[in-house]
């Protein structure tokens, strides 16, 4: 069976051998008897297992999963490429189903990536960039197969394995264009050679690249930045740029989020600024309290940010001995039950009415969100957008409008596998309208997503929308 760590003893996975060349194989029965617990396991912990899909259709769903599985014997990455579509259609960005740390490590050892990065539009993959020896294909190019598998095919096959809150599409493009050579590697097959098809019947041979040649800062990882948190004045507008929302991210560029927060809307009010530009694109969250202090800067009343938090009743019931010195037993309220404040940190806290700040902002406010503003900068922009104190610029927000599942998140090994689940406990329900943006992110008031023409050219084009708008205010 699946057993989801005790919220009093979560853990951090432990090292594991590197996998041998022959990849070990795993019996049919025990894969269909280990889908079998995973799925009772998530119906009893995860508290958005049905958010978005009823029980009997995600039963229907992995009934049909297991009839796929006709071989005697499947390897790691052929299960994987099984279940991490189904453990994306619960729609929750925060639940995740990883390739064991060796067998990705063994990977990143090979030539086995595409040296290319690719913004898909259309159905189309365009390349934005070529980290190849070679010239060919150059930036603009437009491929329609790759190793004989048509652009649309592909994306039938990678785009259900991408997380992310709800119908969201936005957050598995972004992914995509950031993400693409990994995702080819682990949904389709990693590959050393690639034979590209263009749209105008040109073939192109590349050789595959390791990890370590072709990684860099928003490049097969996350973007890195000098600072984190920066604001400035040109004239009569202001921006600030917010990366992260997380305490560690601040805290590595050597800022400090409420004082940078205080300095920025006290200079907005002493010098009379009037519009405001927000930049939380690529911002995929953290620190709740961080998240929360900044919203409270754009009301002069009290406001509500949480509605609730929700847990299912077999996490309630492990609310007890230990781990009743660090939160309080759920309650029972119209059939949920919800979390209570902690006793020790007010990391749950923001589901009480929240104060306004000091140096409230009124003046015109513009914010800027892609497909990576998930987690609390979803809730943020949710809170912003349904209190109307914000015009939005950009694309859909990845994560969710009506909030998302997330706060303590402990990961389990799948036996007899080496791959992780990760699974998060609460369900974070914003306090926003719930018939609106049902299953989608907040919306952007103007829809300008990154184009690859764009992407090519290094233009912005939501900022000099937004730098547009404020000058006319």
């Amino acid at each position: 069976m699946i057993h989801l760590i005790p919220l009093c003893c979560i853990a951090f996975t432990s090292h594991v051998q590197p996998p041998s060349d022959s990849l070990p194989k795993y019996p049919a029965a025990a894969v269909i008897s280990m889908i079998n617990d995973l799925a009772k396991e998530l119906e009893k912990s995860h508290p958005g297992y049905d958010r978005y899909h009823s029980g009997s259709s995600s039963h229907q769903y992995l009934d049909s999963l297991k009839s796929t599985i006709t071989a005697d014997s499947l390897t790691e990455p052929e299960i994987y490429r099984k279940l991490k579509p189904f453990i994306a259609r619960i729609g929750c960005l925060h639940t995740d189903l990883s390739l064991s740390a060796s067998y990705i490590s063994h990977l990143d050892q090979q030539p086995n990536l595409l040296p290319l990065q690719l913004m898909f539009e259309n159905n189309q993959a365009i390349v934005t960039a070529n980290y190849s020896a070679q010239p060919e294909p150059a930036p603009g190019t437009v491929l329609t197969a790759i190793n004989g598998n048509s652009i649309p095919a592909m994306l039938d096959k990678i785009l259900p394995a991408i997380p992310s809150d709800g119908y969201n599409l936005t957050m598995k493009y972004k992914a995509l264009y950031h993400q693409f050579p990994l995702w080819y590697r682990n949904m389709i097959n990693p590959d050393t050679t690639f034979t590209l098809i263009t749209a105008d019947n040109k073939t192109i041979t590349l050789k595959g690249t390791r990890f370590a040649d072709i990684v860099r800062s928003g490049f097969l990882k996350e973007p890195t930045y000098a600072r984190t948190l920066d604001f400035r004045i040109n004239g009569n507008t202001a921006i600030l740029t917010i990366h992260s929302f997380a305490a560690s991210d601040i805290k590595k560029s050597g800022q400090h989020f409420s004082k940078f927060i205080d300095s920025a809307f006290l200079q907005l009010r002493q010098q009379g600024i009037h519009q405001l530009i927000v930049d939380l694109r690529g911002n995929t969250g953290g620190t709740d309290g961080n998240a929360v202090y900044f919203t409270r800067h754009f009301f002069d009343t009290p406001f509500r940010y949480w509605d609730r938090i929700i847990v299912t009743p077999a996490i309630a019931r492990q609310i007890k001995g230990i781990a009743r010195l660090f939160y309080r037993k759920p309650v029972l309220v119209n059939g949920e039950y919800q979390w209570q404040r902690s006793k020790i940190t007010r990391e749950f806290n923001y589901y009480a009415i929240q104060q306004p700040a000091a140096n409230a902002y009124t003046g015109k406010t513009f914010v800027l969100t892609d497909g990576f503003c998930m987690s609390s900068c979803a809730d943020v922009t949710a809170v912003l957008s349904a209190h109307r104190k914000a015009v939005f610029i950009g694309e859909e927000t990845g994560g969710g409008y009506q909030g998302n599942n997330s706060g303590m998140m402990p990961a389990v090994k799948l036996r007899p596998t080496r791959m992780m689940l990760t699974v998060p406990l609460q369900r974070y329900v914003t306090a926003v309208d719930s018939t609106i943006n049902k299953g989608h992110g907040t919306m952007p008031d103007y829809v300008v997503p990154l184009t690859a023409k764009a992407a090519i050219e290094g233009k912005d084009q939501p900022m000099e929308l937004a730098l547009r708008l404020a000058c006319t205010q």
